[in-house]
């Protein structure tokens, strides 16, 4: 379908969101439709951004096996607060992403916390390949971010290791199904592009988005470590400090 007149850019416009219409994300069966809050499929090369409370449960999923999301959150309020992954490594003394992993800001703030994973294959250490970058970019323009605002990612979905003598062994994939749910602490922004890692040159395949509020979740003990404790305590502190400022 050309899109070189109006009259095509449109017809190519209406197709593309007919299919978005009918062509979705599984829900959750056992979450109610009126707690869902966000859902999108994301198509290969695509990207996705959305402003997300606190409380909210994120669940990215991989359906045909081959997505890779870099992801990036920035503090929906004061967006200069955001994801910094060499604090997200460094403090919970762990590279690889796993259940109870926190998503710690620049501030020592938990972001959000890995909750679920049935994957295994992540990536804090490389970061998005160019085209991935430039996805981040224009999905932060929709929020009014600048590309200045676009730091550091990570990837779910295809995994790298470190070997002893420091060299970076890309894993790859779990395979179709595989799925990481992240619980948000504090209200973000949330930068999505599905797009190739810098190290693995596997086809891209569409990645699935659903979220929905789950507040209750917040109370429950995601992580025993000491460095996550203080991380929540300082999270906490600022959300109620801010909360009954806000009230004042």
């Amino acid at each position: 379908m050309s899109t070189a007149n109006t009259t095509g850019a449109r017809d190519h416009a209406r197709s593309q969101a007919a299919a978005a219409a009918t062509v979705g994300p599984d829900l959750p069966a056992a979450v109610p439709s009126a707690k869902i809050t966000f859902a999108q499929r994301i198509p290969a090369g695509g990207y996705a951004n959305t402003v997300l409370a606190r409380g909210t449960r994120v669940r990215l999923s991989d359906p045909m096996g081959a997505a890779c999301a870099h992801l990036l959150l920035l503090r929906a309020e004061s967006p200069w607060e955001r994801l910094n992954v060499a604090d997200t490594v460094k403090v919970p003394w762990q590279a690889y992403l796993g259940v109870g992993h926190p998503l710690l800001s620049d501030q020592g703030r938990v972001l959000a916390t890995v909750v679920a994973d049935s994957s295994g294959h992540h990536d804090t250490l490389c970061g998005p390949s160019p085209m991935g970058r430039e996805r981040l970019r224009l999905a932060g323009v929709k929020q009014g971010l600048e590309p200045r605002d676009v730091g550091p990612t990570v990837s779910f979905f295809r995994g790298v290791r470190v070997e002893s003598d420091g060299a970076l062994t890309v894993t790859g994939g779990a395979g179709a199904g595989a799925a990481i749910d992240l619980l948000v602490h504090l209200p973000v922004t949330l930068l999505l592009a599905n797009a190739e890692h810098p190290l693995d040159a596997t086809p891209i395949t569409p990645l699935d988005v659903v979220a929905w509020s789950a507040p209750e979740e917040l109370a429950l003990a995601h992580n025993t470590d000491p460095e996550y404790l203080r991380a929540v305590e300082n999270t906490e502190q600022d959300w109620h400090a801010r909360t009954l400022e806000a009230h004042a």
